[in-house]
């Protein structure tokens, strides 16, 4: 809290995304991080979360490649999610086909 994180509580009672979404209405500013991907193992499919805080919070999600291989953060594109995720995530993975992470073979687009 002492340097702006936001407590959640994870339960079956609440929705976080909705949680989330409502902290946006309770600042000036907000910036919220998150990885929607595996961070241990390859996963399927990336976690939608952070797309449906995006649509109920009304705020565009700020794309930002972290590039092993080249030591970079760079910011890749502002996105304004449109309410079809089947075709947002696309573009949104899209961004991210020349991003090498540190372990490449775990990220999965």
């Amino acid at each position: 809290k002492s340097i702006g994180g936001i407590p959640v509580e994870r339960n079956k009672n609440n929705s976080l995304t909705g949680v989330l979404a409502a902290e946006f209405e309770k600042h000036d500013k907000l910036h919220l991080a998150i990885t929607p991907e595996g961070t241990r193992k390859p996963v399927k499919e990336w976690k939608k979360g952070f797309y449906f805080i995006a649509m109920k919070a009304k705020v565009p999600i700020l794309l930002i490649g972290l590039d092993y291989s080249r030591k970079e953060a760079s910011l890749l594109d502002l996105f304004y999610p449109s309410g079809d995720y089947k075709t947002d995530i696309v573009k949104i993975k899209s961004c991210y086909k020349d991003i090498k992470g540190r372990h490449p073979e775990r990220f999965i687009l």
